[in-house]
């Protein structure tokens, strides 16, 4: 999400990780990629950056706006942004297909989207840090 602009939204391109994070996935998959995104979310919280873990469903619903009968709910991959002290996007966190790693879009930094081991939630703190500090 470009810079945490909303009105980017529209014209530009999604990068790797927000393109991720409409890949439909199972609800199991989905609770485990948000229980490796809340590791990181605890480790970014003592640097006084400000997150949000978000989650997508798709349901069909009827015109009255209720949930269609026996229609699927689809999950869709969670992500965590972290913001700055003035509201922009720092960092969009998700987790590769096979939850093997975090996947770091940096937009302040503009470096695309970068991949961290999922056993190394530390570094992905270390990054978002990095790009907080070039923003400033």
């Amino acid at each position: 999400m470009s810079h945490g602009n909303p009105t980017a939204l529209l014209s530009s391109p999604p990068t790797r990780a927000e393109a991720h994070i409409w890949t439909e996935v199972t609800g199991l998959v989905a609770e485990m990629h948000d229980k490796m995104l809340a590791v990181v979310q605890r480790l970014v919280k003592p640097h006084g950056l400000r997150t949000a873990r978000v989650h997508r469903i798709g349901m069909l619903l009827r015109g009255d706006g209720m949930p269609a009968p026996k229609a699927p709910i689809t999950h869709h991959a969670p992500d965590l942004t972290v913001y700055d002290d003035a509201g922009w996007v720092i960092a969009t966190v998700t987790i590769g297909p096979r939850a093997g790693h975090y996947l770091i879009s940096l937009p302040t930094v503009d470096v695309g989207c970068q991949t961290v081991n999922a056993d190394q939630p530390h570094a992905v703190v270390d990054m978002i840090c990095a790009a907080r500090g070039a923003a400033a």
